[in-house]
């Protein structure tokens, strides 16, 4: 099966606004998506690897980059990943790249993109991820972010629908911003998946989490009990998820 293409992510269906990027990125950012090479195999499991460009998050950013090839090593023994980029940013900017099962590759496209000052767009992320799952198998997706500016009703609604086909959502909170934590633990909630917060500054936390969210991804919550044995931040998605469904 071929795979899609990098695209603008539309807002509840429409084509997405014109964006203030600088001339010439988007360009180059489709560009690198179109040389990448389609799935080694189909039986890879799929995660949407979802993250808040907005300004604030360059230093984030930063450390997903160097940090998310690390994330694939968890997922060898259960078929592989293949991972999603979706970004949002600036006025009115949210794009998806194609799948991607090379962390080289989604290393060299992170790359490319700086974060831009804007407003959070959660919403068109979960709608994403919810159409995105009509035409392929998606396990699970990862939000990394540090806001909430959006009606938390509209949230709740969609990661409903989430849940409903058995998406679980992994969101991952930097800071303590209270808007944040209530809208991020209630899109895990009804997801099923975990809300945890991690330290920018301690970037083993961020890896842990992003493992094992890779690790479900990839072979469900088998895979993602094998490693837990050796590592307690997966013990508490687990038990954040499980704590989840009560």
């Amino acid at each position: 099966m071929s795979e899609r293409k990098d695209r603008a992510v539309g807002k509840a269906g429409a084509t997405a606004p014109a964006t203030h990027s600088q001339p010439g990125e988007i360009d180059r950012f489709l560009g690198a998506a179109k040389q990448l090479a389609p799935l080694a195999t189909g039986q890879a499991g799929r995660l949407v690897f979802a993250l808040d460009a907005t300004m604030s998050r360059q230093p984030t950013w930063d450390l997903a980059c160097s940090l998310q090839a690390r994330m694939f090593d968890a997922t060898s023994q259960s078929g592989g990943l293949a991972v999603q980029l979706v970004y949002f940013r600036g006025i009115g900017e949210c794009r998806a790249s194609g799948w991607v099962g090379e962390p080289a590759r989604l290393t060299g496209l992170m790359r490319r993109i700086a974060c831009e000052g804007g407003q959070t767009q959660i919403a068109r992320v979960l709608r994403h991820v919810r159409d995105e799952a009509k035409t392929v198998p998606v396990r699970a997706f990862v939000f990394v972010g540090d806001a909430m500016e959006e009606d938390v009703d509209v949230l709740a609604a969609l990661a409903g629908e989430l849940g409903l086909r058995g998406i679980r959502g992994f969101v991952f909170q930097e800071g303590h911003d209270p808007a944040a934590s209530g809208a991020f633990a209630t899109i895990a909630r009804l997801t099923g998946g975990a809300h945890a917060r991690f330290d920018v500054n301690a970037p083993a936390s961020l890896l842990d989490l992003l493992r094992g969210a890779a690790a479900y991804a990839a072979g469900g919550r088998e895979a993602m009990l094998r490693l837990a044995g050796s590592n307690p931040a997966v013990k508490g998605l687990i038990a954040a998820m499980d704590g989840g469904r009560r």
